[in-house]
């Protein structure tokens, strides 16, 4: 029976020095992925006593992704060793969709890490993967594996629930004529449903459908979210039979794990600079993560939108994709080209005084936790999601691709601390973004907003400090390698 909270024992703070042990991390690739993890094996070394292997996915990592991994200021318990390239051409093409290329990247990888592993000095206790790495649960015996899922736990539910709805409905579940039941918890809208899931003839839905079939298989369900965010859904994974039935694994909500810290560059200090000068709470940040791009007609359209504002704003500002919303996933913070060039002729330099366009990629958690920030015009991906509530930053919520217009509804509706954009014929017009972007930083409604984030601000920090409820869940965590490990090894010497 699938449990959810400390799973095994309690942990505490005092109890975790006598914990020490060695983990594997293995991400998927793309820096969305790779971030959460990465800031989950500080905690785990920080914390909790661990020296943690962090396999990097060396084949189409981008130009983020390798800085961040390679950065001095990474702990030292932190190892990170890059996995050597491997040949996709056989297998992807430039059409090839994100998850599709996502997986398959992985699934070449992981052919090697068995060797890898026993040229380790130490036997690991835990092997800790992600959603779309779970080709491992077979090909890496004796080793206790953990699956850290990254999204909300609204989306673990629907996923746990994905292989009895493919029983069930005939057809595309986009065409079902009421929004899709997923048990205990709220109902989900078939046009919010994530896009892996909207066709059930491609290869992005039968990926998703392989890997969250094989979830519950994991010796736990590590969750990047807290009890008091979602606690409908956690009662739900916790009580309804459904859930039970399954049966799940122990469910461990550690969240939010979000980037403490970022390397400081020129572009980044000089954000910072211009921040400062800025009234409190006045500046609207403009990002679509880490992969997100407009279309050209978009991209203007938000220009136009953001200048008839009169509001200041600080812009990422990437070069625009008419065919794929998610062009800058494998490129982040590679974009050469003078973006500007791709805006209304003359925008700079009418909004000079009050607006500031970076080019392809700055410091997301510095620019969220500056004062002078009143606002975060995002695209909802979960990370991007808990770095905003956890800095008390109210949102625009305007989804692009994966499950973000789940995200977006949940923040809007569910949480009360964003207001979604209203889309027309698939452009949102410039009239409806002068409109967001005035009520979130000087309407009432604005005010409503900032002040649930900030209550969501404070919820956050409890549950991550000592005692608080996802610190205790993350020692139950390390316990739980421990414990998981001795099982795995006596029932080994049992059998011979």
């Amino acid at each position: 029976m699938g449990t959810v909270g400390n799973g095994y024992g309690n942990g505490n703070g005092n109890g975790n020095a006598a914990i020490k042990c060695d983990i594997v991390v293995l991400p998927s690739p793309g820096i969305g992925h790779v971030t959460p993890l990465l800031e989950l094996s500080k905690l785990l070394v920080t914390h909790h006593n661990f020296h943690v292997t962090f396999l990097n996915i060396t084949t189409e990592a981008s130009t983020v992704q390798n800085r961040i991994l390679h950065s001095p200021d990474l702990p030292p318990n932190i190892h990170v060793i890059d996995l050597p390239p491997v040949d996709l051409s056989l297998v992807v093409n430039d059409q090839t969709p994100v998850l599709t290329r996502v997986c398959l990247n992985l699934q070449e990888n992981i052919r090697n890490i068995n060797a890898l592993l026993k040229q380790l000095p130490n036997t690991p206790q835990a092997l800790i993967i992600d959603l779309f790495g779970t080709q491992a649960l077979d090909q890496i015996p004796n080793i206790p594996i953990f699956t850290f899922f990254t999204p909300s736990a609204h989306l673990l539910a629907l996923s746990l629930f994905l292989p009895q709805l493919d029983r069930d409905v005939e057809g595309e579940f986009v065409d079902l004529p009421e929004p899709v039941q997923v048990p205990g918890c709220k109902p989900i809208r078939t046009e919010d449903l994530l896009d892996q899931i909207t066709s059930r003839k491609n290869d992005e839905y039968k990926w998703y459908f392989y890997h969250v079939s094989r979830v519950p298989m994991s010796a736990g369900i590590l969750m990047n979210t807290w009890q008091d965010l979602e606690p409908v859904t956690f009662k739900a994974l916790r009580e309804d039979s459904f859930y039970r039935n399954i049966p799940i694994p122990p469910v461990y909500p550690i969240g939010p794990v979000i980037k403490e810290y970022e390397p400081v560059t020129e572009t980044v200090t000089e954000c910072l600079g211009w921040l400062d000068n800025q009234p409190a709470g006045s500046v609207l940040f403009v990002s679509f993560g880490s992969g997100g791009v407009l279309s050209m007609e978009q991209q203007t359209e938000l220009a136009w939108g953001l200048e008839l504002s009169g509001q200041r704003f600080v812009w990422v500002v990437r070069v625009p994709n008419d065919a794929n919303a998610s062009a800058a996933f494998f490129n982040n913070g590679g974009d050469v080209a003078d973006t500007t060039s791709y805006l209304p002729e003359g925008f700079v330099e009418r909004t000079r005084e009050r607006g500031m366009v970076v080019m392809s990629w700055t410091s997301q958690v510095a620019i969220l936790r500056h004062a002078s920030t009143g606002a975060f015009l995002s695209h909802c991906g979960w990370n991007s999601t808990l770095e905003s509530v956890a800095n008390g930053v109210p949102m625009i919520a305007w989804p692009l691709y994966a499950e973000q217009k789940m995200n977006a509804t949940m923040v809007d509706e569910d949480l009360g601390v964003a207001v979604k954009v209203k889309c027309g014929g698939g452009v949102v017009g410039r009239k409806e973004i002068e409109r967001v972007v005035r009520m979130v930083i000087e309407g009432e409604e604005g005010k409503r907003m900032k002040q649930r984030a900030r209550e969501l601000k404070k919820s956050a920090k409890k549950a991550l400090e000592v005692g608080g409820a996802s610190y205790e869940a993350r020692a139950a965590v390390a316990k739980a390698c421990m414990f998981t490990r001795n099982t795995v090894c006596t029932e080994k010497l049992l059998k011979r």
